[in-house]
């Protein structure tokens, strides 16, 4: 039960009358002659009556103006629901409805520079220019565009550009490695790669040219490059020797002679490949479609987050994480999105929030770790930038320590509005976050978001309320996958959502939903520890593990053994290289038993250098479970799709030395 004591923020006269979604609420009311009387009441009605809501959402952001449709759910099983079935949209037109307003649409910056504004006019005319060179490079409809790009203004154009022509957009960070991306562009087969010469990250500067290179070797379904300077601005010689393949720079290409054309599509008309992170078998590319990402959009940013036209948004990212996506969709609202190539914690940890302060951003999106780690460096924003224009900080990536809650609202603003959400790649969106109607209370997420029909299950397929469950979803979003790239009889797809509870969508995560519709999300349950029949979410050793000083990072895996038996190691990575010796363990050991129970104490507590993990933040539970198995490490993840990948060969030793060959784990000697 949530106290008083936990309280951290309230919402004030602006949000609970002149939030977007308290406007909703009152514009359902009068059109619909519908009253609820707080989120609860809103949510349920969102969750159970999906035309009602999803045609309310529709009709209160004006698309009713822009198509009509047939129905609002023509089929309503999962997987295969049907959306708004005769409705067109097309996204890259959406985003760009508002492109005559004077306020910028973009705003970039890389490391070490200033910021660069681009006005919707010439976004606008950029998008024209781009989607005309597509269509003279023959790019139509259900063609793929791929990206090999990190996070520029050409990024976000060559994206809008593909969804207007009606082809579909893909695309890998740079500093994903070659055997990495072309897992991924292989299945995808594009026509066309837009690359960029290379990318910065803290302090350093690394030349992609020759990637695109092996790239271009690796994709025989290439036809054309579009090469973007990045770094260097001069002539360079071809990227590929392949004599099939027409090279173009980005800089050179010439004015469109005709206005922009945007492709009439249908609802369900695919607009991107998003893609897991590949650490547990080949990367699935998760299609999703023009409308279902529009109206999700719009109502995931708009009622959730409460993003406005006049805000500026700034994400901390990668384009290859979802949450790039999630922020180009601020431009539906008419909002300015902020564009940054670089790490968070260049020159320093505090690096974030020196780009907000430069760039007047008002929502702030980072991961979990990067928040706990500027906790962890002592330091103190609030005294150090002027982020008074900060009003909402989205977090997302994993569970965020209590402690970590309480040092953002005493530390970095005191007055901040911070949205935990919880959501992934397989939507694209939200599952549970914020409302601005609800208090936000340490260590927990607000509520379920608007028109998710959350739930948490017992292995039975019973609700829960107060107790951990599996996460799932009774009911179908317009947003979920259409299908998966080369998942021809959906065998793909239905394995990883509906096994479990056929007909209900299984997220693979523990969660606690309360009375009061608070969320705690306790970590991936394919990643569950058991022990004694008692199941336990990693996340809750993450918070009580990671608060000592003495530890900086740690990883906690529950190990099935052959014969029955059950090894929970706790790997460390100490403080500024603290020595592990045996009084740290019997600390850590204690803290665990006295905040926790004696079952979540660690059969042995191990040091590492480092914790590996997938490129969007998330610790490597999963992957470093199977080596410890006895899975080889190239049948868990390629190189460069991971952080610290070199750490997955030390796991291997440690396994064939401490687990494999041993009748007694406890009694080997556990060093990395």
């Amino acid at each position: 039960m949530n106290t008083c004591t936990d309280l951290l923020w309230s919402p004030g006269r602006r949000e609970l009358e002149d939030s977007n979604v308290a406007c909703f609420m009152e514009w359902v009311s009068e059109a619909r002659g519908l009253h609820f009387s707080d989120y609860a009441d809103l949510w349920w009605w969102s969750s159970t009556d999906l035309p009602g809501f999803w045609s309310a959402v529709w009709e209160f952001y004006g698309l009713d103006a822009v198509t009509g449709y047939d129905e609002v759910l023509g089929d309503a099983s999962m997987p295969g629901a049907v959306w708004f079935p005769g409705a067109r949209l097309n996204f890259a037109e959406r985003c760009l409805a508002r492109a005559t307003d004077a306020r910028p649409a973009l705003v970039s910056l890389a490391e070490g520079g200033t910021p660069v504004e681009t006005s919707w006019q010439e976004l606008r005319r950029q998008v024209t220019d781009v989607a005309a060179a597509l269509r003279r490079m023959g790019v139509g409809r259900g063609d793929c565009v791929a990206g090999y790009l990190p996070n520029l203004p050409q990024t976000v154009v060559a994206l809008l550009a593909t969804a207007a022509v009606g082809a579909v957009w893909t695309a890998c960070s740079p500093d994903f490695g070659t055997t990495s991306v072309l897992a991924r562009l292989q299945q995808a087969r594009p026509v066309v790669l837009v690359a960029a010469d290379g990318y910065r990250y803290g302090g350093r500067t690394y030349d992609r040219r020759p990637a695109v290179t092996e790239l271009a070797d690796g994709l025989p379904t290439l036809r054309h490059i579009l090469t973007v300077d990045s770094l260097f601005t001069t002539p360079t010689e071809p990227w590929s020797a392949r004599t099939d393949i027409e090279q173009q720079a980005w800089s050179a290409l010439p004015a469109a002679e005709a206005p922009l054309e945007f492709a009439d599509v249908p609802f369900d008309h695919p607009l991107w490949i998003l893609w897991s992170s590949g650490t547990t078998g080949m990367p699935k590319g998760i299609v999703q479609g023009h409308g279902g990402i529009v109206i999700e959009l719009l109502k995931a940013l708009g009622l959730g987050a409460d993003l406005r036209a006049d805000d500026r948004y700034l994400f901390l990212t990668s384009t290859s994480w979802m949450v790039w996506n999630f922020l180009v969709g601020g431009l539906l609202h008419g909002s300015t999105i902020v564009l940054y190539d670089g790490s968070p914690a260049f020159p320093d940890v505090n690096g974030a929030w020196r780009v907000a302060e430069q760039t007047g951003a008002t929502v702030v999106g980072v991961g979990a770790a990067y928040l706990t780690a500027v906790e962890k460096s002592g330091t103190h924003p609030a005294t150090e930038f002027d982020l008074k224009r900060m009003r909402s900080i989205l977090q997302t990536g994993s569970s965020l320590p209590p402690s970590t809650w309480r040092w953002v609202y005493e530390r970095l603003a005191s007055g901040v509005w911070l949205q935990s959400i919880c959501g992934g790649t397989d939507i694209c969106s939200v599952l549970a976050g914020g409302s601005a109607l609800l208090p936000v209370r340490a260590g927990r997420i607000q509520a379920p978001a608007l028109g998710v029909a959350l739930a948490s299950w017992d292995s039975d397929g019973h609700p829960l309320t107060g107790e951990q469950g599996e996460l799932v979803v009774t009911a179908p979003l317009p947003s979920m996958p259409l299908h998966f790239v080369g998942d021809a009889d959906d065998s793909r797809y239905r394995a990883s959502y509906f096994d479990m509870y056929p007909g209900v969508w299984r997220h693979g995560d523990w969660v606690t939903i309360d009375a009061d519709l608070s969320v705690v999300v306790a970590g991936r349950s394919d990643s569950t520890l058991n022990r004694m029949g008692v199941r336990m979410g990693s996340a809750d050793i993450y918070a009580v593990v990671e608060q000592l000083p003495e530890v900086a990072d740690s990883l906690v895996l529950g190990v099935e053994q052959p014969d029955g038996g059950y090894f929970m190691p706790l790997f460390v990575v100490t403080t500024d290289g603290i020595a592990l010796d045996d009084g740290l363990r019997e600390r850590i050991a204690t803290v665990i038993r006295h905040r926790l129970s004696p079952r979540h104490v660690p059969d042995v507590i191990v040091p590492i250098p480092a914790v590996p993990r997938t490129l969007t933040g998330k610790k490597l539970e999963v992957p470093v479970k199977r080596i410890l198995q006895g899975s080889p490490v190239t049948d868990v993840c390629s190189e460069g799709s991971v952080t610290h990948y070199e750490m997955l060969a030390r796991f291997a030793d440690f396994a064939a030395r401490c687990i494999l060959q041993a009748q007694h784990p406890s009694g080997c000697r556990y060093e990395m």
